[in-house]
């Protein structure tokens, strides 16, 4: 794969490291360090001139700081003539502010801001040609860019470890713990021939439900939870004993994005998971140290394999079919 480069930002060198060594090229050299102020200074250690350049960052960790890291990159290496920059980002960071959807306390008028369109046009400015992204919280975030998204799905992964994993994967019901994710679960569901539910939840704030009520029949069965993300985690547990109390003889849940903030770790460790499944599009490791409920799925061949199809001028909606994994 001649004329491209590959670099990582600081927040998952892991998987940067992972995509390289499938693609069998090495990271580009990188110097990121941060002034006495906590600016961030970002120095490319190599040229990039006429090269077809990907700068793996995901929105993890210290959120702010690395987003501020990638748009440093991308325009660090615009500047220096990179052909196409590409910013392959496995969790976009505040994908979850994609709306307006709050109302003020004394109007019916909604004052949110719609943070995910915010990140986009700095994507932008900052001179990024193409993103490669991973199951979006919300589809829509496509159209908040003027430059072509790659919006993949860890699908073919969770298909996979649900085959392998779960003995009795034929009968099970696959439930989404809320009614936005009914398109996903469905898809899963379809691909497996097996049944479907869903949760329809009531918050009274953010990251607090109020009740929950299923649909579908769970009894008797294995039930398998699937969402893109889970932050501090009160809904999937809840939905867990939502499903326990209707029957369910175990209960798994398979995310994308393990989050996991605040108090999620200590709430699956006391929920009734058999397993609670994540994809590598977060680091993982301190996390699975302290729950061992927790199991991985490595999620860079389809990474990977967007990269190396991008770069070719293919087709990378082929890959949520037939990637190799």
């Amino acid at each position: 794969m001649p004329n491209i480069k590959i670099f990582s930002g600081s927040s998952h060198q892991d998987l940067s490291q992972k995509i390289t060594d499938r693609l069998g090229l090495e990271l580009g050299k990188v110097v990121t360090k941060k002034f006495s102020n906590q600016e961030t200074c970002v120095e490319i250690g190599e040229s990039v001139r006429g090269e077809d350049v990907y700068i793996v960052q995901s929105g993890c960790g210290e959120i702010n700081d690395n987003l501020m890291e990638l748009l440093i990159m991308i325009n660090a290496c615009k500047i220096a003539s990179a052909s196409r920059v590409t910013a392959v980002i496995p969790c976009f960071p505040y994908a979850r502010q994609d709306k307006k959807d709050k109302v003020g306390a004394d109007s019916n008028v909604s004052r949110a801001p719609i943070s995910a369109k915010l990140v986009a046009n700095m994507l932008s400015v900052a001179g990024a040609d193409h993103i490669i992204t991973m199951d979006l919280h919300a589809s829509q975030i496509q159209g908040f860019f003027d430059i072509p998204v790659d919006n993949l799905y860890a699908e073919p992964a969770v298909l996979k470890w649900i085959r392998e994993n779960i003995a009795d994967w034929k009968t099970c019901c696959i439930v989404s713990p809320d009614a936005g994710g009914a398109k996903r679960v469905t898809s899963i569901a379809d691909r497996l021939n097996v049944d479907f539910a869903l949760i329809h939840k009531e918050r009274k704030k953010a990251n607090e439900v109020d009740r929950m009520v299923l649909v579908g029949d769970v009894k008797d069965r294995v039930a398998i939870l699937v969402d893109d993300m889970a932050d501090t985690c009160g809904t999937i547990c809840h939905a867990a004993d939502k499903l326990l109390s209707a029957g369910a003889t175990k209960v798994y849940a398979i995310l994308t994005h393990g989050i996991f903030s605040g108090p999620a770790i200590s709430r699956i460790n006391h929920a009734c998971f058999e397993a609670v499944v994540v994809t590598n599009t977060i680091p993982q490791e301190d996390k699975m140290k302290h729950c061992p409920k927790i199991q991985v799925i490595d999620i860079s061949m389809i990474l990977a394999e967007a990269i190396r199809r991008t770069h070719n001028g293919e087709s990378v909606s082929y890959l949520f079919s037939h990637v190799p994994l």
